[in-house]
């Protein structure tokens, strides 16, 4: 481990207030997740800890966006234990786990959201061929979920790859996302999320993308002048809990720990469907003159034609094994039909 590392993992047991020791016989457990407390993954996390604290003697504290740091840190303190559950985003993940970029393959995820539903709740891929790359690194992968479709903020109207020429344009730290926008036609610039919003008011970057009620939440229609949806791309996250802490559960408690997951689950599915209008409707009333554009289909045909490259690429980053995901991913979707 680098010394820095070394010296972020120190600071988050002192900010914790804890000791390492017997985690898994721990009557408190540490929950920390990549959005604020009245975002999607926050809902998430609040409905988990309801759930568990009324079926149990356990508590669950909650550690929303920046209390213990960015992505990075907050997986590198659960893969060690400081931190029992953590809700993260594959975007940030694939760097760790290649094979979750698929969620990233543009265009393979349905806009219908009764499909979409239908696809998270009963997908072999997710549900049998992930879980052993979780635990490969530590992580025992609880569920998966949708946030809301993804959509592009920029300082001038998309209507083609074209308008993306020369944008510098905010992504994940993420290889895969970074060959999407590539081929769509923007120079990707990788930054981490507490750094978008300065950046697009300084002009470092002109564009960036994230769920349509993160658009709102985190107000980036201040430094924005245009919002685009190409339908491209739902957000999707995971829910892991430190696999040491887990297999060290009793069996009562793994059950705890699940029925809160399920219930979380159809809790969130429900809840994060009814955002997207209501985030643009919001949108609108603050910045009446914001331009939000949802390209038609004749419009997004050279986004779609754009995605092969991005699959392959995917192909390449990832064997046999990623062909076998995307292929199951490409089945279970062809199901929910």
């Amino acid at each position: 481990m680098k010394i820095s590392n070394a010296l972020k993992l120190g600071a988050a047991v002192a900010a914790l207030g804890v000791a390492l020791a017997s985690t898994a016989n721990a009557d408190t457990w540490r929950y920390a997740f990549e959005e604020a407390m009245d975002e999607v993954q926050g809902k998430f996390a609040q409905k988990f800890k309801e759930e568990v604290e009324a079926n149990s003697d356990h508590t669950i504290q909650l550690f929303p966006f920046g209390t213990l740091g960015e992505s990075a840190d907050i997986m590198e303190q659960a893969q060690a234990g400081i931190l029992q559950f953590v809700d993260q985003s594959p975007g940030f993940t694939g760097a760790l786990i290649p094979e979750a970029q698929v969620f990233f393959v543009p265009y393979l995820l349905p806009q219908d959201q009764e499909k979409l539903q239908s696809f998270f709740r009963e997908s072999k891929a997710i549900n049998e061929l992930f879980p052993p790359l979780y635990a490969d690194q530590g992580l025992e992968l609880l569920t998966m979920f949708p946030e809301g479709e993804v959509c592009m903020t920029t300082q001038e109207p998309v209507h083609s790859p074209a308008d993306l020429d020369e944008v510098k344009f905010r992504v994940m730290t993420n290889p895969l996302l970074v060959k999407s926008y590539e081929a769509f036609g923007a120079t990707p610039t990788p930054l981490p999320t507490g750094e978008i919003y300065g950046a697009l008011q300084t002009g470092i970057i002109q564009g960036q993308e994230n769920p349509r009620f993160y658009l709102e939440s985190m107000k980036m229609y201040e430094v924005t002048d245009v919002i685009t949806c190409i339908g491209h791309n739902n957000f999707t996250t995971a829910v892991m809990a430190n696999k040491d802490f887990y297999d060290g559960l009793a069996d009562g408690d793994k059950e705890v720990v699940q029925n809160a997951i399920d219930v979380a689950f159809d809790y969130i599915l429900d809840y994060q469907a009814e955002l997207d209008e209501a985030s643009f409707d919001k949108i609108k009333e603050a910045k009446p003159e914001i331009e939000i554009n949802i390209l038609s289909d004749e419009e997004r045909q050279p986004f779609k034609d754009a995605a092969g490259q991005v699959e392959e690429a995917f192909i390449e980053m990832t064997g046999d094994t990623g062909q076998k995901i995307l292929d199951q991913m490409k089945a279970d979707l062809e199901a929910t039909n």
